[in-house]
């Protein structure tokens, strides 16, 4: 039996913490400590948040609470109860935005690489709907009814840059969300990844779900589109820009909309993006050429994330009725990093 974590609420695991979760461990599992096991399989977990949970009762092995030096065995059943400290209430904050786009609807913005969506364990302020509530005068959309996401419709990730849109009220935020669950809006990606992939066009499918290996990670399956298939499908749709033989840059198109999706599908098919550390692509023994590793070291400093942006957006206006598009340019980072890329490979074409 396969490694098994069944959530209450999935989302919750990845905005703020899960607050019930089960591990059914197979016949293959090494013995381990509890705590160790528990927190590196939790994605927002501490060892510290483990051992108390552990020292109040809320971590149970068939039933029976456990110490914190318990160590795990084949078959366990592990049941985990978390309690999360109140969240703080959620300021404004005078945050400069790059928006792209206003009306008395919604707002369309430009998010830099670094900041994160939304306000969660770890990571209380400084993010873009603290941002985006002062910008509004907190005339923002709740109807996800989470008071820390305050008009948000859909996410990137947070060393992700690119376009967002933020609703304003509910009316706007359900008919946006409804079209991103139809998968009708459009969204396009650039990247920059390592080597060039054999085709100059393809699609990507897989189903993505949280690894077995380290559960803060998504993973690649089998495309599967039963209810008993392991994670959900997802479709990834790329096309290469520019072939610079060591790297190369893609444009990418999304028909799913699932977690870490372009890292994974770039990681599975062996050209992961240039400085994702959790999927592969920060690694200087990805030399590229001989004697490459001060050039390799210079890019991936002077990225410090990974190089992928949210460059394309376009949906349904929800009161226009009509379709709008919107565009970001390339951001300084990988613009920079691609011209030492463009660099290198013109002196070994020459």
């Amino acid at each position: 039996m396969e490694l098994e974590q069944l959530l209450d609420d999935e989302e919750s695991l990845q905005a703020l913490a899960p607050k019930r979760l089960e591990f059914r461990l197979p016949a293959k599992q090494g013995r381990e400590r509890i705590d160790k096991f528990l927190t590196r399989q939790i994605e927002n977990a501490t060892r510290n948040r483990v051992q108390t949970a552990i020292e109040e009762g809320r971590v149970l092995v068939n039933g029976k609470p456990v110490k914190a030096n318990y160590k795990v065995s084949p078959g366990d059943v592990i049941e985990v109860i978390f309690t999360h400290p109140p969240a703080p209430e959620m300021k404004p904050e005078n945050i400069p935005l790059d928006i792209v786009f206003e009306d008395d609807y919604l707002i369309v913005i430009n998010k830099p690489a670094g900041m994160v969506v939304h306000p969660a364990f770890g990571n209380w302020t400084g993010t873009l709907a603290n941002a985006v509530l002062y910008h509004t005068g907190a005339q923002l959309s709740n109807l996800n009814q989470d008071e820390l996401r305050p008009g948000i419709v859909h996410r990137l990730d947070k060393d992700t840059s690119g376009l967002i849109v933020v609703a304003k009220d509910d009316e706007t935020h359900y008919a946006l969300a409804k079209q991103f669950a139809e998968r009708t809006t459009e969204k396009r990606y650039q990247a920059i990844v390592w080597g060039v992939p054999k085709q100059r066009k393809g699609v990507i499918k897989t189903n993505i779900g949280r690894s077995k290996r380290d559960r803060k990670m998504m993973a690649a399956y089998p495309y599967d589109e039963s209810e008993t298939a392991e994670g959900k499908p997802a479709i990834t749709e790329y096309e290469v820009i520019e072939d610079f033989t060591f790297f190369s840059l893609l444009s990418l198109t999304l028909h799913t909309g699932r977690t870490h999706q372009i890292r994974v599908h770039l990681q599975h098919i062996g050209h992961p993006i240039l400085a994702d550390a959790l999927y592969g692509g920060a690694s200087v023994r990805l030399l590229p050429f001989a004697r490459s590793e001060s050039f390799v070291k210079n890019l991936l400093e002077s990225l410090g994330r990974q190089a992928l942006h949210a460059a394309e957006l376009a949906f349904v206006h929800p009161k226009r009725r009509e379709k709008v598009s919107f565009t970001a340019p390339m951001p300084n980072d990988m613009a920079q990093a691609l011209e030492k890329i463009k660099c290198i490979h013109r002196s070994y074409a020459d």
